[in-house]
This record gives structure tokens, sequence and C-alpha cells, in this order.
């Protein structure tokens, strides 16, 4: 059976906005906006609970971190309301969530050191190297994450600068 690493694997409380349309939602500071999209939308596939979750949209709230909308079909599927906590696994969408074949290849045009980094990094931030990568706008700037990346293993960088995550 296959193992996915999910960028967010763990229970959120679901809280509900005040005034006339108050929305249900999911506050996620894990992840930040993406600067590339329209209000710095992130779009995430995964599970509420148990309930499918396809290419949705996480929105900002204003205080930098975003939020999950969970509307009434969502909170009938998994019946549960505003109060009660849900167990949120999601991943950006178009982003893999396995060590892709073409990353691989680079890891092996590297010294071990720069794979075995890799390796000892925990899942999320492992993920988080995977995703900003794949959210590159073309392949040249692709690459040039990917370099980016076995450049900073080499080092022993692993983190990212704020510049550098948008």
């Amino acid at each position: 059976m296959e193992t996915k690493n999910w960028l967010i694997e763990k229970e959120y409380l679901l809280e509900k906005f005040t005034g006339k349309a108050a929305w249900t939602y999911i506050e996620i500071p894990e992840i930040k906006p993406n600067k590339n999209m329209p209000f710095g939308w992130v779009i995430v596939s995964g599970f509420i609970d148990d309930f499918k979750l396809e290419k949705i949209k996480l929105m900002p709230k204003g205080n930098g971190n975003l939020f999950l909308a969970v509307n009434a079909k969502i909170r009938k599927k998994i019946k549960k309301e505003a109060g009660a906590k849900a167990f949120l696994k999601l991943n950006i969408e178009n982003a893999p969530s396995e060590i892709p074949e073409e990353i691989m290849e680079c890891f092996a045009n590297e010294s071990k050191k720069v794979y075995t980094n890799f390796l000892n990094l925990k899942k999320e931030q492992q993920q988080t190297f995977l995703n900003w990568i794949y959210s590159a706008k073309s392949e040249d700037q692709k690459a040039e994450r990917i370099i980016d990346m076995m450049d900073k293993l080499a080092r022993g960088d692993h983190f990212f600068t704020r510049k550098e995550k948008t």
C-alpha cells in the first residue's frame, strides 16, 4: 500500500465568521498565500475527515493566514458544525507527494550528502521543497529551483527565506 506524504495532516477546529453571511471555515496557518495567484489563493486537494476535496481554493483570512471554507454540503457529509474538530489531509494541487523521477535523476548527479540531507528533512520540509519547485510558472524556473534546492542541500541549508518561498 502506498503511503502518501501530506503537507497538512492534523485535526483543526471548525470556526464560524460572525456576521450576516457567516461562513464556517478552518484556518490553516501552515500554508502561506501564493503571491502568484489572485488574492493569494492556494489550490489544494485531499480530505476533510473522509470527505474528498478536489482542487479547493484556500482563501486569505486577512491576518496573513489562509482558510478552507467548509460549506453546508461538506458539513452535512462529515456530520459536523462550527465548534467541532475535523481531520484535514491536504497537499497543494499539482505538487507531487513522492520524490519525482526527474528529482531523483538530479540527486544521482550530486554527492550522496545532498540526497542524505534531503532524506533527513522532516516530511513537511521535503514537501515544502517539492511544492516550491512544482509551483514554478515555467520549465526554466522549475529547473532553476531544482538547482537551488540541490545547492541548499549541499550546503546543509534546508530552510527558505521569505523571498524564495514565493
